[in-house]
């Protein structure tokens, strides 16, 4: 067992780079922790391996009593014998290795490596990649567990769960992959690298490598907001005013965003201009409806912006995409006004019958509300039915009616 011990120890020393010092005491720990019911009743013990050897000892703080020992003493007789100059009340260190302890040691001793290996191993990556984290990294899928997806990046392993796939991508054992690394865990078995392609990180490294400009400084990404695999905003703002911040990003063509919806499984990317002014830069995001006007709410951090009817479509979106993810571009609440709608319509057909009728224009509301619109439509319908509504002015609805 001790020539097995040692080899294992030796091995993992030279391959893997581990201090013997630090196996050493790990074993120590993991023997005593996994073996101490078969070693000795005593409530203090302590197991020794020697380094060179790998040989285990194991050792009990006794206190040496004249009679009636319990599990913490030992008789001054028995202690005597190897220790002549011993008295009553001296604690002693006592050997209490078990004379079977060989294989159960091997086998606690086998199982503390490993743990000990693997713990080595995540603060090895934890160095290695502590300073990429919020960075895009690139590995190589390997094989699928439980929904998620495991990645190959080199010295270690990643995870990305499936909150961190976008959906509708499909990947293969052997693919090429790029993801934002999001975090390193070191305390749960496992891969230790945490990713995610879902994040708005992602998008913003890699219109960093795709946009020369941006990378170089003169372009800044301004906000992202996002709803992986669907669709992007990114607003863009140059410090150079001869730069054109979206058209850098969009490139010739589109063939800049066009390459990055590409590595996004054909997600929709809308990259606007960022303005100072939260008016203008609102009327950008809610892009490509054109805005009425914008009025701003400070106490409720809130805006709210005025569109006809004919664009409300295009400011909320499919299932209030556009004006969601606007709203977290812009960091604001956002309510939509929707200007003309049918109210602004029964008010128009109202003051067009009260002209032409000659009538009140709350007469002719009246006879709007009730389904009466034209001129042609009160001259058709019947008398009885015109009367009928609800606190109508019957003596000009009269009048009306003979001029008619």
């Amino acid at each position: 067992m001790l020539n097995e011990l040692l080899t294992i120890v030796e091995s993992i020393e030279r391959e893997r780079g581990i201090s013997r010092d630090l196996l050493i005491k790990a074993l120590e720990t993991a023997i005593l922790t996994a073996s101490r019911k078969s070693i000795h009743p005593a409530s203090n013990l302590e197991v020794k391996i020697e380094p060179a050897t790998c040989k285990i000892q194991v050792w009990a703080k006794l206190e040496v009593v004249e009679s009636n020992p319990n599990n913490d003493q030992l008789l001054l007789a028995r202690a005597q014998e190897m220790l002549p100059n011993v008295k009553v009340g001296d604690i002693v260190d006592w050997e209490v290795t078990p004379r079977n302890f060989g294989r159960i040691a091997a086998q606690t001793a086998k199982q503390a490596i490993m743990q000990q290996l693997r713990q080595a191993e995540k603060l090895a990556v934890q160095g290695e990649f502590a300073n990429q984290i919020g960075q895009l990294i690139s590995g190589t899928v390997r094989r699928f567990e439980n929904g998620s997806l495991i990645i190959d990046f080199g010295r270690a392993e990643g995870i990305m769960g499936p909150r961190d796939k976008v959906h509708g991508e499909q990947y293969m054992p052997g693919d090429h992959i790029r993801c934002v690394l999001m975090k390193i865990d070191i305390t749960s078995p496992g891969p230790s690298l945490i990713v995610s392609r879902t994040c708005p990180e992602f998008v913003r490294h890699l219109f960093e490598i795709e946009v020369a400009e941006i990378h170089e400084g003169v372009v800044q990404i301004a906000a992202i907001a996002r709803e992986a695999g669907s669709r992007t905003k990114i607003a863009v703002t140059s410090s150079d005013p001869r730069v054109d911040a979206v058209g850098a990003c969009v490139g010739i063509r589109g063939a800049r965003v066009k390459g990055i919806t590409n590595e996004l499984n054909g997600e929709r990317i809308d990259v606007i201009p960022y303005d100072e002014d939260i008016r203008k830069f609102a009327e950008n995001a809610l892009q490509p409806a054109k805005v009425l006007s914008v009025d701003v709410d400070e106490a409720r951090h809130e805006l709210i912006v005025h569109v006809n009817e004919e664009q409300s479509k295009l400011a909320f979106g499919k299932k209030a995409q556009n004006v969601r993810l606007s709203s977290r571009l812009i960091g604001w609440n956002i309510s939509i006004i929707i200007e003309g709608g049918l109210e602004e319509k029964i008010n128009r057909a109202a003051v067009d019958l009260a002209s032409v009728l000659r009538i009140s224009t709350g007469t002719a509301d009246k006879l709007v509300r009730a389904g009466f619109v034209t001129a042609d439509g009160v001259r058709a319908a019947d008398e009885d039915a015109l009367f009928a509504i609800e606190n109508i002015d019957i003596e000009e609805l009269k009048q009306a009616l003979a001029r008619l």
